[in-house]
């Protein structure tokens, strides 16, 4: 996360109380698809057009006991997301050839049409969300806001932008400490999963998307056996 923006997160922290914010003003956390804290998103297994993965290569090598105990604690992982109201929640693997975790929320629950201020009806599942990722200091997250086609890039690309920082703003709000953060970023329309030709397919393509992924102290705690 970029230092200015972690300094505009302490001076707007401490005019916040409790677990909420109006997440429709200025942006946090690192964005616009940059290598925040070495966090690299791209497209990912399940998209309908080209496959990469996520995660910034780490420099010590993981060992088959150490990757396979990364994969059963990220199957705890995927356990208490999947427990969050709305969470569709997948297995993924990082650019490390490591067990990751995606959870998609419909943009349709989260926002009404057009804007990024969050739902009062949505914050309860993300208060439940903030809590799980608490529990587990050692993941890395990444947020990517994605659209459907419906209008032009001027208008969705800065929208789920805004719509993955407010998101973002809500978890640390609930207390999910900054560093976790790696990117948080917008898409547009320009990763679909599914048809934008029908109404069906435009819904399933408004979505934000929260990536959880193992971060060098969770691979250290691997490669010494501590991982739990």
């Amino acid at each position: 996360m970029r230092k200015t923006n972690f300094i505009a997160y302490i001076m707007c922290a401490l005019m916040v109380v409790g677990c909420s914010t109006n997440a429709g003003t200025g942006g946090l956390l690192g964005a616009g698809g940059g290598a925040a804290l070495g966090g690299l998103i791209g497209q990912l297994i399940g998209h309908n057009t080209k496959s990469t993965v996520i995660g910034a290569a780490v420099g010590t090598a993981v060992g088959a006991t150490a990757g396979t105990l990364i994969g059963k604690h990220m199957d705890k992982v995927k356990a208490k997301a999947a427990a969050v109201e709305n969470a569709q929640v997948s297995e993924i693997t990082d650019q490390n050839g490591l067990t990751a975790v995606k959870v998609a929320f419909d943009g349709g629950i989260l926002f009404d049409t057009g804007k990024y201020v969050l739902k009062n009806n949505t914050k309860t599942a993300l208060t439940k969300f903030a809590n799980m990722l608490k529990s587990e200091p050692d993941l890395y997250i990444d947020i990517q806001g994605h659209t459907d086609n419906t209008g032009s890039d001027r208008v969705n690309d800065p929208l789920s932008e805004n719509r993955a920082q407010a998101v973002a703003k809500y978890l640390v709000n609930c207390g999910v400490p900054s560093s976790q953060f790696q990117n948080v970023s917008g898409f547009g329309s320009h990763q679909p999963i599914a048809d934008n030709s029908t109404a069906a397919g435009r819904a399933q393509n408004r979505r934000v998307e929260v990536y959880m992924y193992a971060s060098q102290a969770m691979i250290d705690a691997a490669n010494a056996g501590t991982l739990q």
